[in-house]
């Protein structure tokens, strides 16, 4: 039998990947946002405290500059690390970073092997979340902070995952909810802005989408995030180093002084009582085990044919 591999319940994103990767390669090695990212990083390894897990294989998917790489490998030293990123320039960072004392052509070697590590090596490849390249059941763990929500289609994404990880596989993720930036998108609207922003998925589609997926057990819960400000460029400063806006239908070009003007006048006008102006960050956690078996349309059950002969279905 075969097994759906793009399930459709959510619409695609208005978001433009190449956009996406431009963006954060523009960011340098990423660690002026790791005031949310690294945050929120920390706080998944505290949920992974809970869950008995001894990996062989991690994907870590939108690794970035490979910030979790370290972590990663002294929680699970014996698993082979493949970090994966749609930014090339990003990527450059993370290999700087952690094989540093590698030549060029060294460094090429080991991002062929794909998920398989070189003498204990890291291995960092460039790819699309939803498009891996990455071998069927060879992954353990697959593990994301705050990328997803930067996916046009998380359905895709979901889908490879579960492609990727063996049964019995752990998906972990966190991403941004639908309440994130409000601040930001109210003063747009109330400015009269032609531009559109980014669009984040609600915590309980992810749980539906992830059964839908393939995965058993899903378990998702979210937290606000309040930042508080001063001066309105620190704010949009912020915004752009956590990714700035690759929304298909934005504001094409720069800003002009005037629109840029209209933007800080609508922020201004929302300080709260104490002076400061606030934006809110919805984050999202979730994991899921990676089913053996799972319904792709009422009345039918689809199986991987790598299961069978195996004992049985989780």
């Amino acid at each position: 039998m075969t097994e759906n591999s793009h399930p459709e319940r959510l619409p695609s994103l208005p978001l433009v990947r190449e956009h996406v990767a431009r963006q954060f390669g523009r960011r340098g090695d990423l660690e002026a946002g790791q005031f949310l990212y690294g945050e929120i990083g920390v706080r998944m390894f505290e949920r992974l405290d809970y869950i008995r897990l001894a990996p062989k294989a991690i994907l870590d998917a939108g690794c970035g500059a490979g910030a979790a790489y370290a972590r990663l490998h002294e929680r699970y030293p014996g698993a082979a690390y493949t970090g994966l990123d749609l930014s090339g320039a990003v990527l450059e960072h993370a290999r700087r970073r952690h094989l540093p004392s590698l030549g060029a052509r060294l460094r090429q070697s080991a991002l062929k092997l794909a998920g398989r590590a070189a003498s204990g090596l890291p291995a960092f490849i460039e790819a699309d979340m939803g498009a891996t390249g990455l071998a069927p059941e060879s992954q353990d763990l697959v593990w994301s902070n705050m990328a997803l929500h930067w996916h046009p289609e998380p359905h895709a994404v979901l889908a490879e995952w579960r492609r990727v990880l063996r049964t019995g596989g752990l998906a972990m993720f966190s991403c941004l909810g639908p309440g994130t930036f409000r601040e930001l998108r109210d003063a747009v609207a109330r400015a009269g802005l032609d531009t559109a922003t980014p669009s984040f998925v609600d915590m309980h589609d992810f749980g539906d989408l992830l059964i839908e997926s393939g995965f058993a057990d899903p378990v998702m819960d979210q937290e606000t995030l309040t930042f508080t400000y001063r001066h309105v460029d620190s704010l949009l400063d912020d915004v752009r180093r956590l990714g700035g806006n690759p929304a298909r239908g934005r504001r094409r070009g720069l800003a002009t002084p005037a629109w840029r003007r209209r933007l800080a006048d609508a922020l201004e006008a929302g300080r709260g009582p104490d002076g400061l102006i606030r934006l809110t960050a919805e984050v999202a956690y979730g994991h899921a085990w990676r089913a053996a078996s799972y319904r792709a349309a009422p009345g039918e059950t689809r199986i991987p044919v790598s299961s069978i002969g195996r004992g049985g279905m989780r």
